[in-house]
């Protein structure tokens, strides 16, 4: 009986593990058809026989295959690629700031890294009249990791310095300061009017890779930084006095993680513009399938991200064909429910 009773935790972490592994496994098969129904959906409908040709194109091929392999190789692998990047970007930190705010209705524009890309736009456009996204997409990131600085800056002074309330409530600060501030300037130049009314609908469409690229460095760089703090925020979340008491760093932790959040958060903004409520629907369901332990909730929140942020930007490609309606539109016409179910679900569950 003893021996039983010793063997049945054992065998259920083993299951529990088995069943994660399983999960993400899952995803990864869902999010590489994803990326071939991706390459394949478009304006101009392609075959997946098509799609290959277009990626491989042999010598000499006919004009037919070369205009093929050009709508394949300039246009769909750039926003697949970067669709995929994106998605688990917002996903990861989507999941992250939920982890160190202890919030569950926390998103990363929680740290004003939105606002303060949109300003730095905005502010580009107007003092030097850069119109080419590669030109200004340096400065949306610039912004981002700024504004992130200041929200942390603000949140280590004063009583309840480096709380999780303090980080909320100054990130709205300085989100609400810099949206009105971004608002007065683009009302004040058509140019920037413009050019923040496309860039702030969010959209994984129009961007090469040598914008593509860089942007990946900085998201893979706040990839490793989050991937080292994943064991201590299962012990924030116990709170900040046990998480003091097993030896846990709080300054430095939160440090790290503000960092890898600004990173991942800031990157995916400036290349796609504002995508909102992504985050916040992946680490719900992440939860839900691992549970929360953040070891496996971020990989898996991560993979969410990748196939939701894809699927909407095909979906996007197919209701309006030939037209398109932008990925963080799409995103946001299903986010904005899934986020009202949740505070219908936060109220329901007090009463």
């Amino acid at each position: 009986m003893s021996t039983t009773l010793e063997k049945r935790p054992t065998s259920e972490v083993t299951g529990a593990r088995r069943r994660r592994v399983l999960g993400l496994g899952v995803l990864a098969v869902v999010l590489l058809v994803a990326g071939a129904v991706s390459l394949a959906v478009g304006a101009r409908g392609l075959s997946l026989a098509e799609v290959w040709q277009g990626l491989f194109p042999e010598p000499g091929s006919d004009q037919r295959l070369t205009e093929i392999a050009l709508i394949v190789q300039t246009v769909r692998v750039p926003r697949t690629v970067l669709a995929i990047v994106a998605g688990v970007a917002l996903g990861v930190s989507g999941a992250l700031i939920q982890g160190y705010t202890r919030n569950p209705i926390a998103d990363t524009g929680l740290l004003g890294v939105n606002s303060g890309a949109s300003f730095a736009v905005v502010s580009v456009i107007l003092l030097f009249g850069l119109a080419n996204p590669y030109q200004y997409v340096w400065f949306a990131f610039l912004g981002a990791a700024a504004a992130g600085a200041v929200v942390f800056g603000l949140a280590g002074i004063g009583r309840g310095a480096g709380s999780p309330l303090t980080l909320a409530l100054a990130g709205q600060g300085v989100a609400v300061f810099l949206a009105a501030m971004t608002t007065a300037v683009a009302l004040s130049d058509q140019a920037s009017l413009n050019a923040l009314r496309f860039w702030n609908a969010g959209t994984v469409a129009g961007v090469g890779f040598d914008v593509i690229w860089p942007v990946v460095a900085f998201i893979v760089a706040g990839l490793l930084l989050a991937l080292t703090t994943l064991p201590a925020i299962n012990l924030l979340n116990l709170g900040d006095d046990v998480a003091r008491g097993l030896g846990v760093n709080l300054t430095r932790t939160r440090t790290v993680g503000i960092v890898a959040i600004t990173l991942l958060a800031g990157a995916t903004t400036a290349a796609c513009g504002p995508i909102a409520f992504l985050g916040l629907m992946v680490a719900h369901v992440a939860r839900y399938l691992t549970g929360p332990d953040y070891r496996w909730l971020v990989p898996c929140a991560g993979l969410l991200g990748a196939v939701v942020l894809l699927v909407c930007d095909i979906a996007g490609r197919v209701v309006t064909r030939p037209g398109e309606l932008q990925a963080g539109v799409v995103v946001a016409v299903v986010g904005a429910p899934f986020f009202a179910a949740l505070v219908w679900r936060g109220k329901f569950k007090t009463v």
